[in-house]
C-alpha cells in the first residue's frame, strides 16, 4: 500500500499517514493510540504502552468509580497483523482510514485476563477441546443515518422500499465498496423499517475473525458517513416509538469437512441433539447473557414483545420474535441444507462487545451440551397469539427489563459468572453500574438521545 506524496506548505514532505493500534472495550468503544504508518513494522513484535484503567473508561466519558485498577499498571497493546484495516481516502486530502486490532498483553507478552480477544479465543478453544468444532460467525447490524440534509428535507421513505435505498445514495455504494476493501465481504445493502434505517449483513468468517468483522464494520460504517457530511448510529434505540437497531450473531459448528454440526435431516426443524442442547443452554443462561449481548440503559427497551427484536425467550424456527432462530434452509438454486444450518441470536446490539457476547454464547451453549439439557420446544407461532400459560411456557417478556435487572441475572447465575475471571467481571460490572447510575431518574427519550450520540 503506497504511502501518498504529502507535502508541508514549504514543500518538505511529511513523515507519512497515521495508522491506529485499537483494542474494543468493555463498552464497545474503539480505543487506541496512533503513530506513522511508516513504523508499524517496528512496533508488530512490543506494541504501544496501554493502561489498565483504560478498560475503565465508560461510554459516558468519565472513568468508573470505584475501579479494580486505579491508577497503578502497564499493558500494551500488541496488533494482530492480519486483521489491518485500510480504507483510501475519496480525495487527495483525505487521510485513508488506517487501523490495526489489537491484543491487550502484559509487558513480557502473556495475555491480560481482561482482553476481549483472549476472552473469545479461550472460548474458540473449549469449543474446539469438547467439540472438535470450528465455530464460523456473522454479526448483522443495523444503524441509522442522522443528520444528513437529503434526510431532512422530506419525511422518511416508506420501510424495504426503493426510494428508500435510493435516498441512501451516494452513502450505499461508497460504504459496499468500503466494507470491500476492509475485508469484510459486504453481501448485500438493505433498508430496514425505522426511519433511515439500512442493515448490510456480512459472510461468516471463522473463529476470532466473526468478531473482528464486528469491530471494522462499525468503524468503516462511521467513516464513510463522516465523508458525506452525515453520522451513523448503531444505538439500540434511536426513537422508544420506533423500531430499534439491533445485531443478530449467527453462529455454526463445523466439523473437519466443513459440514454443520447442528443440522439432522431426521430431528425438529434439522436441528441435531448437539444443536439442541448447544440452544438449550443459550436459552438457560439467556438472563445473564443480555448482561453482556444488550447491555445498555436502553437496551432492554427494544427487546420487548412485539418489536421484531428478542420478545420471546425461546427457540423458533420461522420467527422474528423469539430470542434464537433457525434461519430457513434453502434448497433452492443446489443448496446444501447440511452446509447452512445454524443459530440466530437476536438479542444483541452494538453497546456489546461481540468478543464478550459471542464468547458468553458459546460458553452457555457448551454448558447446555455438558450437562445434556433437553431439546426445548420450537414457538411456530406469533407469541401475541399465545394465552398466558402458553407466553410463560415460551418465555414471552421474560427477559431482563433494565440493565440493572440484566446485572443482577449475571450475579445470581453461577456458571455464567464463572466464564469471567473476578478481575474481569469486577471492571465489567464497574462500567456498566456507572452507565445505570447515570441513567437513573432520567426519560427514555433523553437516555436514547445521550446514547445516540455515543454510539
Amino acid at each position: 500500500m503506497g504511502q501518498r506524496d504529502r507535502r508541508a506548505g514549504d514543500g518538505r514532505v511529511s513523515p507519512g499517514e497515521l495508522v491506529a493500534l485499537v483494542c474494543c472495550d468493555l463498552g464497545a468503544i474503539v480505543r487506541g493510540r496512533s503513530l506513522f504508518s511508516s513504523e508499524l513494522d517496528a512496533h508488530l513484535q512490543q506494541g504501544v504502552g496501554w493502561v489498565p484503567a483504560n478498560h475503565s473508561l465508560t461510554p459516558l466519558g468519565p472513568v468508573a468509580e470505584p475501579n479494580p485498577f486505579g491508577s497503578t499498571g502497564d499493558l500494551r497493546l500488541l496488533p494482530d497483523p492480519a486483521t489491518r484495516v485500510r480504507v483510501e481516502g475519496d480525495r487527495a486530502e483525505e487521510s485513508a482510514l488506517d487501523f490495526v486490532l489489537c491484543d491487550i498483553v502484559h509487558t513480557d507478552g502473556s495475555p491480560w485476563e481482561c482482553c476481549p480477544r483472549s476472552f473469545l479465543r479461550d472460548a474458540l478453544e473449549e469449543v474446539r477441546e469438547q467439540l472438535g468444532a470450528r465455530v464460523m460467525a456473522s454479526f448483522e447490524h443495523e444503524f441509522q443515518l442522522l443528520g444528513w440534509p437529503i434526510f431532512d428535507r422530506s419525511p422518511p421513505a416508506l420501510p424495504f422500499s426503493l426510494e428508500a435505498q435510493r435516498r441512501g445514495e451516494p452513502f450505499a455504494t461508497r460504504v459496499m465498496n468500503a466494507l470491500v476493501q476492509a475485508g469484510v465481504e459486504p453481501e448485500r445493502f438493505l433498508p430496514e423499517y425505522a426511519a433511515h434505517q439500512f442493515e448490510i449483513p456480512v459472510a461468516a468468517a471463522e473463529g476470532l475473525a466473526g468478531a473482528d468483522r464486528s469491530v471494522i464494520f462499525r468503524e468503516v460504517v462511521r467513516e464513510l458517513a463522516r465523508r458525506l457530511g452525515t453520522r451513523a448510529s448503531f444505538t439500540p434505540l434511536l426513537d422508544p416509538a420506533e423500531a430499534g437497531n439491533g445485531v443478530h450473531i449467527h453462529l455454526s459448528l463445523l466439523d473437519g469437512g466443513g459440514r454443520s454440526l447442528l443440522y439432522d435431516a431426521a430431528r425438529p426443524a434439522c436441528l441435531s441433539e448437539l444443536g439442541a442442547r448447544f440452544a438449550a443452554g443459550i436459552l438457560r443462561h439467556a438472563r445473564a447473557l443480555s448482561a453482556l449481548s444488550a447491555p445498555s440503559p436502553v437496551s432492554a427497551a427494544r427487546l420487548q414483545p412485539h418489536r421484531w427484536g428478542a420478545g420471546a425467550l425461546c427457540l423458533a424456527q420461522r420467527n422474528r420474535e423469539a430470542l434464537l432462530r433457525i434461519p430457513p434452509l434453502v434448497a433452492l438454486g443446489g443448496g446444501e441444507p447440511e452446509r447452512q444450518l445454524r443459530l440466530e441470536y437476536r438479542g444483541a446490539d452494538a453497546t456489546a462487545n461481540p468478543y464478550l457476547a459471542l464468547g458468553a454464547i458459546l460458553r452457555a451453549g457448551l454448558a447446555g451440551v455438558r450437562e445434556q439439557l433437553p431439546a426445548p420446544p420450537i414457538l411456530e407461532s406469533d407469541p401475541a397469539q399465545l394465552d398466558a400459560a402458553e407466553a410463560k411456557r415460551y418465555g414471552v417478556g421474560a427477559l431482563p427489563a433494565s440493565l440493572a435487572e440484566s446485572l443482577r441475572a449475571l450475579a445470581e447465575d453461577d456458571t455464567a459468572r464463572a466464564w469471567m475471571s473476578p478481575l474481569l467481571y469486577d471492571a465489567y460490572l464497574s462500567v456498566k453500574r456507572a452507565e445505570v447510575l447515570a441513567a437513573d431518574g432520567a426519560e427514555l427519550q433523553e437516555t436514547c438521545r445521550r446514547y445516540a450520540a455515543i454510539y
